[in-house]
């Protein structure tokens, strides 16, 4: 069941900590763009990659597991779908508010358990892409 446009705006809206799992320190990959993103809009945004950690993404430092990245609202996964279900369950684990699996992730069973657990799940989908086509403002909390 995908959410609708005004779960996704609230979620948007509300969401303060975002793991981005998957985070690329090449800025020619599109999870460095959108982790770009998420940060200008003033979310407490964390890159989550095991082969980078300690190393600093866009000024952060990478941390290697979701463990080291909580508590958290949101998990942004960038990761092929066959490796989705894993992230999902550790989210689920760790009592995320939200998953949202990006453009081409897509993993229908791990959704499922999200789901059951009380998460919410945005799949196949982009937040900036999403930001942009809802006309959210420029910045989100205090």
């Amino acid at each position: 069941m995908a959410l609708d446009d005004a779960a996704i705006r609230d979620l948007l809206l509300t969401t303060r900590r975002i793991a981005v799992v998957g985070a690329s320190d090449r800025p020619d990959r599109p999870s460095h763009g959108v982790f770009a993103f998420l940060r200008a809009r003033g979310y407490d945004a964390v890159p989550v990659n095991p082969a980078l950690a300690g190393r600093p993404i866009q000024g952060i430092a990478a941390v290697a597991s979701l463990d080291d990245a909580a508590p958290l609202d949101m998990v942004d996964i960038f990761r092929r779908s066959a490796e989705a279900g894993a992230v999902v369950d550790e989210a689920i684990r760790l009592r995320a508010r939200s998953v949202w699996l990006q453009l081409g992730v897509i993993d229908q069973a791990a959704a499922a358990r999200a789901r059951a657990a009380g998460l919410m799940v945005v799949m196949d989908r982009c937040p900036v892409i999403e930001w942009r086509r809802l006309g959210l403002p420029g910045h989100v909390g205090p």
